[in-house]
């Protein structure tokens, strides 16, 4: 793309500008290669805006931002735009030839049950015969099933790799996407320039207000997913729905919980081999088997179906696909150990609605006691649920031990003491406090026996444990393992 047609995407003026191409685009100065423009963005520790010489160093063609600081000035084109992070998603994009507008997209947001309504609603799409591939937050995937993960620079995707990613999966014969839509990336216009098909809600609760301050601005960035969207599938069961009704051109919704919906759950039962469920819903009645753990996500399987079902998926298709889903790695996933060891489960709740859910889920079906390893992140991470974890850690388990998660700068005995409070105040002490998460592990598999279960929650499938100011290698299922192989 020559400068000028750049200028023109952004809305802005044209001339004098040089007769260049642009061949990509970045805000990370150390990925700037020659040909690039390079964003600079005002971010809390550092200004884009610094880095210029080195940028025209490294080959840059071109520098968008909101304005020059004082006093400075640019060897390079500058462009001025109304928002540097929307120029960096509007470049990637018209760089990419706006790959989404060739998929049907569908955008998975909300607090808890993103990731795995994600997954299972690429399974069903995939099960109606329609070439998906996945982007998550685990992963992500073409359609040819293999979960890859972005280098360890570009955890959290910025615009230009969700839009190259989008690009590849194009290439690849993809003909349908799933997205998963954190708040962060709604807020820090990551997926701006995605076209949405379908937008899928699950549910709100208290998370991110490090980042977002309340709940309203909170909720307020996960409701432009909808706001984009051409069709939304819409929880009933979440309060919060009642405020994104209409936003969309079209809507499904959907209940668990018996409210009046368009996609219904009913006759719910839990058993050895799974959910097993009635659906009512506009394509008609029809029984349903979900080899997954935990009442909650005949939700989630809602919410697929009815995504699924609007671009086309037929019931003997939704039926197939629901029956041989395999589930998601570090979600409700289960690490055998053998007859004589207690049941080990790995899940990624990391709140305490999510945490309550999941208690509750693995209290109906464990003959013996029920155990829980928790932490909570440092930093600046919301320090309010910290004490709330504690609270329901207690309640809901027989044994809970309070371990390190990513505490990051933050004096892990302050996040144990907090944690510890919320038993307390309670009236509670049936707790443990180890700070090493692998020691903690090995502590309460060793001290579980056979009939017992163990939830080690928080980090799920995270490849990642931040302590101290230090990132180090992380593999939760594969701690759980040699804790229990040390039990043989």
């Amino acid at each position: 793309m020559r400068l000028r047609d750049l200028a023109a995407v952004l809305a802005v003026p044209a001339s004098p500008l040089p007769d260049v191409e642009v061949r990509g685009v970045t805000h990370n100065a150390a990925w700037v290669e020659p040909g690039f423009a390079f964003v600079a963005i005002r971010g809390a520790r550092f200004d884009g805006h610094g880095f210029l010489d080195e940028v025209a160093a490294r080959g840059a063609v071109a520098v968008l931002g909101e304005g020059l600081p004082e006093g400075s000035t640019s060897t390079l084109p500058y462009l001025t735009v109304r928002s540097a992070r929307a120029a960096l998603a509007d470049t990637a994009a018209a760089l990419a030839g706006h790959p989404s507008r060739e998929l049907r997209v569908v955008g998975v947001t909300g607090t808890d049950g993103k990731t795995t309504t994600s997954w299972l609603t690429r399974h069903l799409l995939r099960a109606a015969e329609l070439e998906t591939g996945l982007l998550s937050t685990v992963g992500y995937e073409l359609p040819d099933g293999v979960l890859r993960h972005f280098p360890a620079h570009f955890t959290t995707p910025e615009a230009p790799q969700v839009q190259a990613t989008l690009a590849e999966m194009v290439a690849s014969g993809a003909q349908a996407v799933v997205l998963e839509a954190s708040s962060h990336a709604l807020a820090l216009d990551r997926v701006r320039g995605v076209d949405w098909d379908v937008a899928v809600w699950t549910h709100l609760s208290r998370e991110h207000l490090d980042f977002h301050g309340t709940v309203e601005h909170y909720f307020a960035e996960k409701r432009k997913l909808v706001e984009r969207a051409r069709h939304a599938v819409l929880n009933a069961d979440d309060p919060w729905t009642q405020r994104l009704m209409g936003l969309a051109p079209s809507e499904t919704t959907y209940s668990a919980d018996g409210r009046e919906a368009d996609w219904r759950a009913a006759r719910i039962e839990e058993r050895a081999t799974g959910l097993h469920f009635h659906v009512l819903s506009p394509l008609g009645e029809f029984g349903a088997h979900l080899p997954m753990i935990g009442r909650f996500n005949v939700a989630n399987a809602l919410a697929g179906l009815g995504a699924a079902a609007h671009l086309g998926a037929s019931v003997p298709q939704l039926v197939k696909g629901l029956a041989s889903f395999r589930g998601v790695p570090g979600r409700m996933e289960l690490v055998h150990g053998g007859e004589d060891a207690p049941r080990v489960i790995v899940d990624f709740a990391h709140t305490p609605p999510s945490l309550e859910k999941a208690l509750s889920t693995l209290r109906a079906t464990t003959a013996g006691r029920l155990w829980v390893l928790i932490g909570s992140a440092g930093g600046p991470r919301d320090p309010g649920k910290r004490a709330p974890l504690g609270e329901v850690a207690t309640r809901l388990a027989d044994h809970a031990v309070f371990t390190e998660e990513d505490h990051r700068d933050t004096p892990l005995a302050d996040i144990l003491r907090e944690m510890e409070r919320g038993a307390r105040e309670a009236g509670r002490s049936n707790f443990t406090s180890i700070g090493d998460r692998g020691e903690a592990i090995r502590h309460v598999i060793r001290g579980a026996r056979a009939g017992d279960t163990v939830l080690l929650a928080g980090k799920g499938p995270e490849d990642t444990l931040e302590r101290d100011g230090e990132t180090l290698p992380w593999d939760e299922v594969g701690e759980a393992r040699a804790a229990l192989g040390a039990r043989r």
